[in-house]
């Protein structure tokens, strides 16, 4: 499951909506939306998005909520690390063969330790531009 799909089920629980009643208003099969929820489709079109927050009537941060989380939500990532360091690379293919193995909160762990090293490096970048 994608952290969108996880938010979309729980937000048509909090509502009563079922998969079906919800696809038949988004002009979807219940399939599609089945598979959206559970990462077997890639991340829904800007439109398909639009129409999703339109029918949960979701309203300020809680669509932004959703737009951030249906980014980081593709089901099959593909990293291009040809004109990075081999270190670079290395860590990659670790980290594929790795993520089926971790834990929870093992991925929390690395996920804030990602997020800190990459604001450290967009400020590092900006200072580098200013000079």
């Amino acid at each position: 499951m994608t952290p969108f799909g996880l938010r979309v089920r729980a937000l048509r629980a909090e509502r009563g909506i079922t998969q079906g009643e919800m696809a038949k208003a988004l002009g979807v099969s219940a399939a599609y939306l089945s598979a959206l929820e559970h990462g077997k489709r890639g991340r829904p079109t800007w439109s398909m998005l639009q129409r999703i927050i339109g029918y949960l009537n979701v309203i300020w941060d809680d669509a932004e909520d959703l737009e951030r989380l249906a980014e980081l939500s593709h089901p099959k990532v593909v990293l291009e690390t040809g004109t990075l360091s081999p270190e670079a690379t290395a860590f990659a293919n670790r980290l594929a063969e790795a993520l089926p193995l971790l834990e929870a909160a093992d991925i929390a762990a690395l996920d804030t330790l990602l997020q800190e090293a990459a604001v450290r490096g967009e400020a590092a970048e900006r200072a580098r531009r200013r000079r």
